[in-house]
């Protein structure tokens, strides 16, 4: 047995992938599903609504760095989590892992609002190595209850990069409400190799209807199969109620493979519910579910799309409350990935500013512009960046202008490198007077501005806001970002001090996406974090923008793909030449 163990944990990190070019051998991609049984049902009119939290420690701080979330379930105490975690799995290391379950009963970020439910420790060997890499751990950290346990399970990540778009419809489902049609979704298995079955998609809710007609959705193929064509995928049918308790209608079996067949006919599947086949003599189906359509594509990275010869820029400017940078200009090929860096701000001259100007460190403001942008700066050739600023009484009249160089050259308004951006920034809190709102949306519509005139993909737009979380106006500001989401631009909010950021949370669409006049967001383009969350307790500044840096871009890459998939733009699409726009002075006001 431990052998065998043995054997497979070396083939996962086999050296045939050693690669002779970098001298390195990859790290195996290992796919982590969460699901629990029996949690703590903390809320008193309906079950809980846990949520899974993947902490991973470092190797030589011993401390635990948030690495994922599930999704949150509501009404259950027997959650199947549909978003996995990939986490990189090295033989020779000892990678500790830790499971926090919550009941989650607001939007609040705050994990102390929220209800805990329980947790456990492992490490990703102890996964790999169970048998059929299936581990089941009870959950504790509550004296005196049983919290329940939870299953993880473990899968080696193929190198299949192939994407699947299907549609179904459904006809003649059982009717399972008293008093109405059924509210059907479906729900997708893949086969494992022990003949257990993986979650890995839900449809949305179809209400009141025995003849739904699903809308098309896109997933891996990767997720649905893991790259073997012939593994058997289970389609659940239910019956969605409000309190979770969902009516099972029936299911089928099919496979890649069979599906992949059907891209040009209809393909009809018979729902079956087997307790109801046994008890009924006359019983022929619970209904049929038909495969309307079904497409494949490769699955295109962000990597794709730098290595197809790209032109990167970023643009700074800058507001009585906010600050934004405009200018970056981080050149590749022919492509411009365009940001642009705002923040919030008080008076500079007093120690109680979040803007104060401490001889022995940064404020959390540059901090967090150098974090960013020390990780973008890779990407230009000169490392010279324009910065222009707007929203300020300019001396020596006090004239207002909504656009003029933070170096105070007209004619050079270039900055050399972050340190050149960060003297830059410096200098001007010094000598211009703040003036204005605190606004979000007329910044957001001024980017927007320019990615609505480049909507071919040779350009994506990131604005970065950092605020300590006052806002004046908050509907202009998510018909902005509803506006601004079908546009090749994406928002990075970072929260700084101690403050409530509620509204900065009602931004972010990770979880619920962002309306405006009952118009619904085409995508999620908002990312807000707290600076404070990844304040290191050691002071360790570098640490602190490291962690910072890694998640306010970690989604970047994906609202590129999306935007560009959308349009159907792939990376070796040739673009038409283009001479990016200068952030030139405008007149003052």
């Amino acid at each position: 047995m431990e052998g065998d163990v043995m054997d497979k944990l070396e083939d996962m990190a086999s050296v045939c992938e050693f690669d002779p070019i970098t001298g390195d051998i990859p790290a195996t991609k290992v796919e982590i599903t969460v699901s629990c049984r029996n949690l703590l049902d903390r809320d008193t009119f309906s079950k809980s609504d846990p949520l899974c939290i993947l902490y991973t420690q470092g190797t030589e701080s011993k401390q635990w760095r948030e690495s994922g979330r599930t999704e949150v379930i509501d009404n259950t105490l027997n959650p199947d989590f549909v978003r996995k975690y990939i986490l990189d799995y090295f033989f020779e290391e000892k990678q500790n892992l830790r499971f926090d379950i919550y009941d989650i009963d607001s939007k609040s970020p705050d994990l102390a609002k929220h209800d805990f439910l329980g947790q456990t420790f492992c490490t990703l060997g102890e996964i790999v190595g169970s048998p059929g890499s299936r581990l089941e751990k009870p959950l504790g950290g509550i004296t005196g209850k049983n919290c329940g346990k939870i299953i993880l399970t473990a899968e080696e990540l193929g190198n299949c990069r192939d994407c699947a778009t299907m549609q179904f419809c459904a006809n003649k489902l059982d009717k399972k409400d008293f008093f109405g049609r059924s509210d059907p979704f479906m729900v997708f298995y893949r086969s494992n190799e022990d003949g257990t079955f993986t979650i890995c998609h839900k449809t949305e809710v179809v209400k009141s209807t025995l003849n739904p007609v699903w809308q098309p959705f896109n997933i891996p193929v990767r997720a649905l199969c893991n790259g073997d064509h012939g593994r058997s995928i289970k389609v659940e049918i239910y019956d969605w109620d409000r309190d979770g308790s969902h009516d099972f209608i029936g299911e089928f079996t099919t496979s890649y493979r069979e599906l992949s067949r059907s891209q040009s006919q209809f393909n009809v599947y018979e729902v079956v519910n087997s307790k109801k086949k046994l008890k009924k003599r006359r019983y022929i189906n619970s209904g049929t579910v038909t495969l309307l359509s079904f497409t494949v594509e490769a699955e295109h990275t962000f990597l794709d799309y730098i290595k197809a010869g790209k032109l990167v820029a970023i643009a700074t400017l800058y507001n009585r409350n906010q600050w934004i940078i405009a200018g970056f200009t981080l050149i590749l090929v022919n492509e411009l990935f365009s940001g642009q860096f705002l923040f919030r701000t008080g008076n500079p001259s007093q120690s109680t500013s979040l803007h104060y100007m401490n001889p022995y460190q940064m404020n959390a403001y540059a901090m967090a512009l150098k974090a960013v942008g020390e990780i973008i700066q890779d990407y230009d050739s000169d490392k010279m960046f324009p910065a222009l600023g707007f929203g300020a009484k300019l001396p020596p009249d006090g004239r207002v202008s909504h656009e003029f160089p933070l170096n105070g050259n007209v004619d050079n308004p270039y900055c050399n490198g972050m340190e050149g951006i960060l003297e830059a920034y410096h200098q001007s809190l010094k000598t211009v007077q703040l003036y204005g709102p605190t606004n979000f949306a007329p910044v957001i519509n001024h980017v927007a501005r320019y990615a609505d005139a480049v909507q071919d993909g040779s350009q994506y737009f990131v604005l970065l806001i950092i605020t300590d979380g006052v806002i004046s106006d908050m509907s202009q500001t998510k018909e902005a970002i509803v506006n601004a989401a079908k546009l090749p631009m994406s928002i990075i909010i970072v929260g700084v001090g101690q403050a409530e950021f509620d509204a900065m949370v009602e931004l972010d669409g990770d979880d619920v996406r962002i309306s405006s006049r009952g118009k619904l967001a085409e995508r999620d383009i908002v990312q807000f974090v707290p600076f404070r969350d990844y304040m290191d307790r050691t002071g360790n500044h570098v640490l602190s923008m490291a962690r910072l840096a890694k998640d306010v871009l970690a989604e970047i890459p994906e609202q590129l793909i999306l935007y560009m998939k959308s349009r159907g733009i792939k990376p070796n699409q040739t673009q038409p030449d283009y001479s990016p726009p200068m952030l030139s002075p405008t007149p003052t006001v």
